[in-house]
């Protein structure tokens, strides 16, 4: 019961979609989210539940690293939470429909790694996908930070994302290569 329990409490994001139909560019009643879902379909939820339990310091840095001068908004209509993103030169904010891909992803990678509740256990699956290289060196800067409270086990193919997570005093880099067919621990790899 008690490893069921413990297990209960990691979390896998491997399915977080940024495609049109996202889930997360919708508009969804708002309740206290204090763990993205899978699908990300709760991202306007969980960032303002970051704003008002978590860090929201940590959230608006987070974004401006990636994004210099912009911030996000809340809105909030009939019990409804979407995300408004300001940027410098837009005349109004973007909703969550109108985002890049790479931009609605990495909003999704803020509200996953700064969870008010963090698990003892988090596993990205590729988060590199849809993201501009350029964000990649802010990203892996979020993961280090989450590696604070939380063990994160990253598989990327983007060397930029590793090379940034390598600069992490608590980083174990695991370099996979294949051969004849089948994958291999590669040699620059650290014995475990």
């Amino acid at each position: 019961l008690a490893l069921r329990e413990r297990m209960r409490g990691w979390r896998f994001y491997d399915q977080l979609r940024s495609d049109r139909d996202s889930p997360a560019r919708q508009p969804r009643i708002g309740t206290r989210t204090v763990a993205l879902a899978g699908d990300g379909g709760d991202l306007a939820a969980a960032l303002q539940t970051i704003v008002e339990i978590g860090d929201r310091a940590a959230l608006e840095a987070a974004v401006d690293d990636a994004f210099p001068g912009a911030r996000l908004v809340i809105d909030v209509r009939d019990g409804r939470f979407e995300v408004r993103f300001h940027q410098p030169g837009l005349l109004r904010p973007l909703t969550a429909t109108e985002l890049s891909d790479g931009t609605l992803r990495y909003l999704l990678w803020v509200a996953a790694l700064l969870s008010p509740r963090p698990p003892e256990l988090m596993v990205l699956n590729e988060p590199e996908t849809s993201l501009h290289p350029d964000f990649l060196p802010a990203l892996g800067r979020l993961i280090l930070a989450a590696t604070r409270t939380s063990q994160v086990v990253v598989v990327t193919h983007a060397n930029r994302l590793a090379a940034t997570l390598d600069d992490g005093p608590a980083c174990l880099a695991l370099r996979l290569t294949r051969e004849l067919g089948a994958t291999r621990l590669g040699d620059d790899s650290p014995d475990v």
